[in-house]
């Protein structure tokens, strides 16, 4: 086995009463991937989903589907956002609760506690962000991870859900934001003992690390295991000095949006320490955050399928020489439409991107 490939997957795609109230009746993340528009000459957009359309995640075979695609991509597992606010709040809970409750598809999963605000945000030019909280994040202490804990049992107790040597797979994404982090994975660990499991495998998500300290610092907060995701504004990050001036002048003077070249920045997105065990790095296929920021937004031009193969084998091979159990790789992400970011096939690639994914875990 080459490795694992667990695929980060958004439940956003069917109406809630809080969109309903946020956004409009009936909005979901479609709304933004429709409306879409280039924002300069070969700008590609919109992007249209092709074989599962517009889709509706309340319907199972759209969700069925998804699976079959995953399993033709060698994707072992979904890693479903996973939104819990506080005192009993949830939001998008829908999709994972039918695939639960309906026992469909027979793919594995696990989990992603998005632990951070939900927020309305206005981009601006320069690609930060005014940022109005809809949701607030509210850790309410041993009561409320208690009923967190039973709210998600059956799909814990779920032969499909993902194991590491027999412990659940349990992501938390945002971990510096999370007080008393420890107390809460210690309690989670004795509930899930008391409930007949043999405890959690804990990942924390390191996003952006400015150096290596910053993930093991994080696997000193009592994590078991690091994904790592160099996922920003590369713009300024490229070697060569002309194309810094190139990126800065084309923003400021044409008013485009900050432009990335995907095969000048496939090195940017590993680094050394993806070789360690305990630390899983990421693939990313596209990028393209303007349906929701406009021309404040970020994105990655030219990412054909055959540049992200190359992407996924250099990936790969961070991690070829850890043990088989370790040979784990995040894929960011299965179908977030909105952030250019999914694997599912459009109109112009097809199942390009999913056929280089096999490719380079079989090849």
């Amino acid at each position: 086995m080459k490795a694992q490939v667990i695929a980060l997957y958004l439940p956003q795609y069917h109406p809630t009463p809080d969109n309903d109230k946020w956004w409009g009746e009936g909005f979901t993340e479609w709304t933004n991937v429709a409306k879409a528009k280039k924002l300069y000459r070969n700008h590609y957009q919109p992007r249209i989903p092709a074989n599962l359309g517009f889709y509706d995640l309340r319907l199972p075979e759209v969700r069925e589907k998804q699976a079959e695609m995953a399993r033709r991509a060698g994707v072992t597992a979904f890693c479903y956002y996973h939104y819990w606010f506080g005192n009993g709040k949830q939001e998008l809970e829908r999709p994972f609760n039918e695939v639960v409750d309906c026992g469909t598809p027979d793919f594995p999963f696990c989990l992603c506690w998005a632990n951070t605000n939900w927020e309305l945000k206005q981009w601006n030019k320069d690609g930060t962000s005014n940022n109005r909280v809809l949701c607030e994040m509210i850790y309410s202490g041993k009561e409320d991870h208690e009923a967190h804990f039973y709210s998600l049992l059956k799909a814990f107790k779920d032969p499909r859900y993902l194991k590491y040597n027999g412990k659940l797979v349990f992501m938390v994404y945002k971990p510096f934001l999370f007080k008393n982090l420890s107390e809460f994975m210690n309690q989670w660990n004795e509930l899930a003992k008391a409930n007949g499991l043999e405890g959690f495998y804990f990942i924390g998500q390191c996003q952006n690390p400015q150096s290596d300290k910053v993930v093991n610092d994080m696997l000193g907060m009592g994590f078991d295991a690091v994904n790592v995701l160099r996922l920003e504004n590369f713009s300024y990050k490229t070697k060569s000095l002309p194309r810094k001036i190139y990126n800065y002048f084309t923003h400021q003077l044409l008013n485009r949006p900050f432009v990335n070249d995907y095969k000048r920045i496939l090195d940017c997105f590993i680094g050394e320490i993806d070789k360690e065990d305990k630390v899983y790095p990421s693939i990313v296929p596209n990028w393209d955050h303007t349906p929701r920021s406009g021309r404040g937004g970020y994105l990655f031009e030219n990412c054909e399928p055959e540049l992200f193969e190359k992407h996924c084998r250099m990936v790969i091979d961070e991690v070829k020489d850890k043990p088989e159990e370790d040979r784990i790789i995040f894929l960011k992400s299965w179908n977030e439409w909105g952030e250019g970011n999914y694997m599912e096939p459009d109109l112009r690639y097809g199942y390009g991107y999913i056929d280089a994914l096999k490719r380079a875990l079989t090849e």
